[in-house]
């Protein structure tokens, strides 16, 4: 029903310190389309992509390719969801997007805007991606809008805070109750604690090494504001 995971959208004033910030990290920066007219460039880390974008959208979106779109949204329409923008001319680049019950943000868009990431792509400095994750007032209500648009649950917590993890179009996303997140955020795997901070402390990024997020031990945030955050294995597999 949501097409494929494209990327992160992300609103970023300053692209190019955007895009400087996560190839330091080890993303490697992917070909992009003219299908945007402002600034626009995009990282990957071979599982998860960002659009680091110069417009004048508010908050991170979740977007997500549908070919065909248009008549997707008369679907879509059907089933009762309600669109906050639409772009569906002959003329123009086709996307659709709405809000979760909680306010995060997904657009649908008719075609891909960057190329995909080679398959030699590896691992950031950050180590393995392990989700994205939304920030909800009440899980169950949140899962019940989630259900039918992305079936598939991955894992659920309840301590020390409620969690569930789904897929979504091939992406992994949770869904938490935690009070220490307020928008979309990124949430990696990492092995060598001691080899992460080394290479951070390197580059000169900030690191928040009591972050207070569902067992995360350390939070980096992006020049854009988006926040980072770095879990153990073992957690992660609870």
């Amino acid at each position: 029903m949501l097409g494929r995971f494209l990327e992160l959208s992300i609103p970023a004033a300053d692209v190019a310190a955007s895009l400087s910030f996560y190839r330091a990290l080890g993303f490697s920066e992917l070909s992009v389309s003219d299908a945007w007219k402002s600034a626009y460039a995009v990282v990957s880390d071979g599982k998860l992509c960002l659009g680091l974008h110069d417009q004048s959208f508010e908050k991170p979106t979740l977007t997500f390719v549908y070919p065909g779109l248009r008549k997707h949204v008369r679907t879509l329409t059907d089933l009762g969801f309600k669109f906050t923008f639409q772009k569906l001319g002959d003329d123009e680049f086709n996307e659709v997007g709405f809000v979760d019950i909680d306010g995060n943000v997904v657009s649908l868009q008719e075609a891909r805007t960057f190329s995909p990431p080679a398959d030699d792509i590896g691992p950031s400095l950050l180590g393995d991606w392990l989700e994205l994750s939304l920030p909800v007032r009440e899980l169950a209500a949140a899962a019940r809008f989630w259900a039918p648009l992305a079936p598939s649950i991955l894992a659920y917590r309840e301590s020390p805070e409620l969690h569930l993890r789904f897929a979504a179009a091939g992406m992994p996303i949770g869904l938490t109750e935690s009070t220490m997140i307020d928008t979309p955020s990124l949430c990696f795997v990492c092995a060598d604690r001691a080899s992460l901070a080394e290479s951070i402390e390197t580059l000169g990024i900030a690191i928040d090494p009591d972050p207070g997020f569902e067992g995360s031990f350390a939070r980096l945030q992006a020049p854009e504001g988006t926040q980072i955050y770095l879990f153990e294995a073992d957690f992660a597999r609870r």
